[in-house]
């Protein structure tokens, strides 16, 4: 064989190294950020909830409002 073609062997094989590497690390952080985006919005859920209880206690008269209070 020619060694013109070994070369060009040698550098398809680094380049298609260089390309599943990249893709793998690409792959890994989007599923970090798929994580990520869970435990946002789980945080964001628990925290709306937290408004509306305030809300809600805010809304309400002063008796309520005193027994709610109590009640945390």
């Amino acid at each position: 064989m020619n060694n013109l073609f070994f070369v060009v062997l040698i550098v398809a094989i680094g380049c298609a190294t260089a390309v599943i590497s990249k893709y793998l690390k690409t792959r890994e952080v989007r599923e970090q950020q798929g994580a990520n985006l869970d435990e946002t919005l789980s945080q964001l859920n628990a925290l709306e909830e937290r408004i509306k209880v305030l809300e809600r206690i805010v809304t309400e008269n002063r008796f309520d409002l005193k027994r709610e209070i109590d009640k945390l």
